[in-house]
């Protein structure tokens, strides 16, 4: 782990990977109350705490802890029920070498994890997809993606919460609402929250 000041009263920690920087973040939130930390904000291989009265002197303790791999069990688990219907599904399909029949069981075999989140409120960036399972982005984003719609892209699953523009595989789609501003919490995804998706029929139906 490195650290680096930010700004005053700020301090980045930068990880190798990303389940390093997942379990430091989960153990900062498990050891909060030893913390001189206002906020703590993980991305894909760092953690940012901010409201931090002397970066110096926390970063000197940090630097000290043992941190062991997160638990696979640990954080809570949410079920998203998804229709596997998606416009990139054959794309898809074809990049994993497998009929678009399959790809919705293989997906759903995974179970994922909120390791951070960001690009707009309430999306989440899922990891737990094989090394095998990953895709690149589309050569032309969309102009807008539905909200709902679940999308591949990289190592990450991500769901849009909202409508907006988007460069992500299209694999599927969920009519939970991801954020919702008179909900508390307003986002149903949140760092660490672990994830399963349900395949489910036109219906409804779970398959």
């Amino acid at each position: 782990m490195e650290t680096l000041p930010a700004g005053r009263h700020g301090l980045l920690l930068e990880f190798p990977d990303g389940p390093a920087a997942e379990a430091f973040h989960a153990e900062l939130l498990r050891r909060r109350e030893e913390l001189d930390a206002a906020e703590i904000v993980p991305g894909a291989r760092t953690v940012l705490l901010d409201g931090v009265p002397d970066p110096a002197r926390l970063a000197e303790r940090l630097s000290r802890w043992e941190v062991p791999p997160r638990p696979a069990a640990d954080g809570p688990l949410l079920r998203i029920p998804v229709h596997y219907d998606g416009p990139d599904l054959a794309e898809v399909a074809r990049m994993w070498g497998v009929p678009e029949s399959a790809v919705g069981p293989a997906h759903a075999a995974v179970e994922y994890r909120v390791a951070f989140c960001g690009f707009a409120p309430g999306f989440g960036y899922l990891t737990g997809l094989p090394p095998e399972r990953h895709v690149p982005r589309r050569d032309t984003p969309r102009t807008r993606v539905p909200a709902g719609a679940v999308a591949l892209a990289g190592p990450y699953t991500g769901i849009y919460p909202r409508s907006s523009p988007g460069g992500w595989q299209l694999v599927g789609r969920t009519d939970l609402r991801l954020w919702d501003p008179e909900r508390d919490p307003a986002a149903l995804l949140a760092p660490g929250t672990r994830v399963r998706f349900v395949p489910v029929g036109p219906e409804g139906e779970e398959r």
